[in-house]
């Protein structure tokens, strides 16, 4: 599902018990230097980033202070965050001139404990290739590393290295939990990306393939669009000349750890695509 750009008023994009993603939380708040946002999902643990701005976050009597470096876009630098535990109140306080927020959220109902994400603490990774018009790279807020803090949520932001070309390729999905034998061969994670371009008038597309060689769909994706995925393959492309960049929500039926599934027709594009095994590692 394609929902547009749009002001949201600082009001859920993707709501709790979403009839396409239920599994997935998402928001987006726009503050002005001084203001603040307070927010609780029942139901839901988040995490809060900042896309743009610095803001202090008071959480749990925890105070975190000063997250986000980016001043004018998701391009200028890495991502810092805090996890809020589900069902606990969280008040945003904008610190810089102005503030545009991420909160993603995945159902599950334990509380566990907040914690901050730095800059210095994030996962990394970098893979595909100019030559298989692949390259990309992927900052994980909330990666493998923190299975033991987070119970269902994974967080991460992805950008393309380079103009145009494609991500999310080999085409691979996650609807089904399932097992081969004893071995799980695929995991139900729900999922929610929201797109910027740079510059920002430049677009892409989202494919969505419910069945393996049958017709599927496509979305024309522009600065701000949010993609919800709930069933299918889907690789996604940005046009030549522009940068795409999409933030990523994954939230677990049964587990956090993802395991994809790749489709079986571009199954041999794994063997031409350098590094995507690592990539593929770091969702573990």
């Amino acid at each position: 599902m394609h929902i547009p750009p749009h002001n949201n008023q600082n009001k859920p994009i993707v709501d709790i018990d979403n009839p396409t993603v239920p599994l997935n939380y998402f928001n987006i708040v726009k503050l002005k230097q001084g203001e603040t946002f307070d927010y609780r999902v029942p139901g839901y643990e988040t995490c809060i980033v900042p896309a743009t701005g610095t803001i202090t976050v008071d959480v749990a009597g925890e105070t975190y202070k000063d997250l986000g470096l980016r001043r004018v876009d998701v391009f200028e630098g890495d991502p810092e965050g805090c996890y809020v535990p589900t069902d606990t109140a969280a008040r945003i306080t904008c610190r810089s001139d102005a503030a545009e927020v991420f909160i993603a959220g995945a159902k599950y109902d334990e509380v566990l404990k907040p914690f901050e994400v730095r800059a210095k603490d994030l996962d990394k990774v970098q893979y595909g290739s100019d030559d298989t018009k692949t390259h990309r790279r992927i900052a994980h807020i909330l990666g493998a590393g923190y299975h033991d803090r987070v119970g269902r949520l994974l967080v991460s932001e992805l950008f393309t290295v380079g103009q145009g070309g494609w991500s999310g390729f080999p085409s691979h999905k996650h609807d089904t939990d399932r097992k081969d034998g004893d071995e799980i061969i695929e995991t139900r994670h729900d999922e929610t990306y929201n797109f910027r371009f740079k510059p920002n008038y430049g677009s892409g597309v989202q494919m969505l393939q419910r069945e393996d060689n049958k017709p599927g769909d496509a979305y024309h994706i522009m600065d701000g669009s949010t993609i919800c995925l709930d069933k299918g393959y889907h690789p996604c492309a940005v046009l030549p000349g522009y940068e795409m960049y999409y933030f990523t929500i994954l939230g677990g039926l049964s587990q956090r750890s993802l395991k994809q599934y790749f489709q079986p027709t571009h199954a041999e594009q794994l063997h031409t695509i350098p590094g995507i095994m690592d990539m593929v590692a770091k969702f573990k």
